[in-house]
């Protein structure tokens, strides 16, 4: 009878006590919410116009996994990956013994677009691309021959 008792009343404070919680696992609350991969002002990776000083459009294609992809106004492809380093987002192109090419960019306006100087002085004007547009600027794109 006493062990009924005894077990009767673990029973009955195991019933009281208040249940864990249950914490969610790190990899599920990553994977429910990515983080943002940003640029040093806090642009966001994606697809960017880059207007250089004199006037000539690239496109900039900024992955997430910190890799890019430029286009510049005449066709030609650069890749490489990206990353802020030092509150700056530095560049650095896959070609051997390539260095990083570090920018400091200004905050974002209303739009999306800001300014970038290199750590050799030369300001672009960079913009979001407007959804849906293409990997290379307007100018390097070539009408489609009639048949």
């Amino acid at each position: 009878m006493r062990k009924l008792v005894i077990a009767a009343s673990i029973a009955v404070l195991a019933a009281c006590s208040p249940a864990p919680k249950e914490e969610p696992a790190a990899e599920e609350t990553a994977a429910a919410e990515p983080a943002a991969v940003t640029t040093a002002n806090g642009s966001v990776a994606g697809t960017y116009i880059v207007t250089g000083p004199d006037g000539s459009e690239a496109t900039s294609v900024l992955n997430a996994d910190g890799t890019y992809t430029d286009t510049a106004a005449d066709g030609t492809v650069t890749e490489g990956t990206w990353a802020v380093v030092d509150g700056k987002t530095c560049f650095t192109g896959k070609e051997e013994g390539a260095k990083p090419v570090c920018w400091t960019e200004a905050a974002p306006g209303e739009d999306g677009s800001f300014t970038a100087t290199s750590d050799t002085g030369e300001t672009v004007t960079v913009r979001p691309a407007p959804a849906g547009a293409a990997a290379a600027p307007a100018e390097a794109a070539e009408p489609a021959a009639a048949e």
